[in-house]
């Protein structure tokens, strides 16, 4: 079961900090060095400063908990009573205009595969290391995971939203609306509790940051810190009109040869081709690899002009194909497939150079993944691997079956920026030693 508890967020004081625009940031994994450095001139207390420290090897964690602490103790108010936070992102997608709702709570870390939370991406050790790191010098949790379940009635929205009073933070930020309402209504909270007890919690994004505050628990068990079973998750509902999720892309680069002909050639057995021209935007990228649910992707040679769309051919059996100890959740999954049967077999980039990300670039955005299609990238790029968003129903397919797709396989849009609230570790009124 999903224990989910209200918690006493620490979040920026407007009157001291500014601007809530200038303090936020997006997740550690996607911000560069000009990204950052960006960031960090917004204000000194842009959350950049402790979510990414400055400093040479190990030097920059106790750098980020100096931050931290500093910016903890003079623009930072931890909230007086136990509350959950309901968080609204605003965003638009060619044209529609989406609202995705949530809130930000505790929940009981248990291991994946032990308990009520379920993965579908693998982790790997360098970036646990590095977040465990981080979360141990501040003794917080500064980052979301972001978490869903399944309310199809949206039962929740109604338990809370009477109890929203005013926002207690607005902001605009990299072109989405963000707006946070804190909720301490003790029966409204005990409401929501009971509610999200019997559910399931998939983790659409945060895998890395998920697994290091399980391991963190461990280490304050050990110490007897009252707050160890508990970590800080935003989570948002499965059934939610505005939950959207874009593809992320592929880009073969720097093999010895990618021969287009063959790889057609070989996925021949188990997919139609068809040649059209290459797309000029997203949109047209979507109506060329339109399906009605055959997995299908596209690639593009860099400067042909053309798009060759594979669909999966009717009565695909994967068995035949080489992949019957994929359980039926992955066997005809468009991510899994091209992996599999091309990227692997086909053009010999292992798993493990997958996971190492030795020949493959991931690109979220679409037109960069055209541009490239066209030419108009890096010159190294031998092949694009043009991709469908994974329907969200697919990831709960997975993750009820205790498997993992690939990495880079979803993209649930907008990202959860830091800089919203955090959760201090430590008793409240705690000070640093002399």
């Amino acid at each position: 079961m999903a224990e989910i508890r209200p918690f006493r967020g620490l979040r920026y004081d407007p009157s001291k900090a500014g601007d809530a625009a200038a303090l936020m940031a997006p997740p550690y994994d996607v911000i560069d060095d000009a990204g950052r450095a960006e960031l960090a001139a917004r204000s000194p207390y842009n959350s950049i400063h402790f979510i990414l420290p400055e400093g040479e090897g190990d030097a920059k964690y106790p750098e980020g908990a100096r931050r931290f602490r500093e910016q903890a103790a003079s623009v930072m108010q931890r909230d007086d009573a136990p509350s959950v936070y309901v968080y609204h992102q605003r965003f638009t997608i060619d044209g529609q205009t989406f609202v995705r709702k949530g809130l930000v709570a505790l929940i009981e870390l248990t291991r994946f595969g032990e308990g009520p939370v379920l993965a579908h991406e693998r982790t790997l050790a360098g970036p646990k290391a590095d977040r465990l790191a981080l979360m141990r010098a501040c003794m917080a949790h500064l980052e979301l995971v972001f978490g869903m379940f399944s309310d199809p009635e949206r039962a929740w929205e109604r338990t809370l939203d009477p109890h929203r009073g005013a926002p207690v933070l607005e902001a605009e930020f990299e072109g989405v609306g963000h707006t946070l309402w804190r909720v301490s209504d003790p029966a409204a909270l005990e409401a929501l509790t009971a509610h999200l007890r019997p559910r399931s919690i998939y983790i659409a994004d945060g895998h890395h940051r998920y697994e290091t505050m399980c391991a963190f628990r461990q280490e304050l068990e050990a110490a007897g810190n009252p707050e160890a079973r508990w970590g800080m998750i935003y989570l948002s509902n499965l059934d939610d009109p505005g939950l959207v999720v874009l593809p992320t892309h592929r880009l073969v680069h720097d093999l010895p040869a990618v021969d287009l002909p063959a790889v057609l050639e070989a996925a021949a057995p188990w997919f139609t081709v068809e040649e059209v021209p290459l797309p000029t935007d997203a949109a047209g990228m979507r109506r060329a690899l339109a399906t009605a649910g055959a997995a299908t992707f596209g690639l593009a040679r860099p400067g042909a002009g053309r798009l060759h769309v594979l669909r999966l051919r009717d009565g695909f059996d994967p068995a035949a194909a080489g992949l019957g100890s994929l359980p039926a959740a992955l066997g005809r999954l468009d991510v899994v497939v091209l992996h599999e049967l091309l990227l692997e077999r086909s053009l010999g980039i292992t798993k493990a150079m997958q996971e190492a990300k030795t020949n493959i670039y991931y690109y979220k955005s679409t037109e960069q993944a055209l541009a490239a299609a066209a030419g108009h990238d890096d010159p190294a790029i031998q092949l694009v691997c043009l991709m469908n968003a994974t329907p969200v129903s697919d990831v709960r397919a997975v993750c009820d079956s205790g498997q993992v797709m690939p990495q880079k396989s979803t993209f649930f849009y907008p990202k959860i920026p830091n800089g919203l609230v955090f959760h201090d570790l430590r008793p409240a009124g705690a000070t640093d030693p002399a």
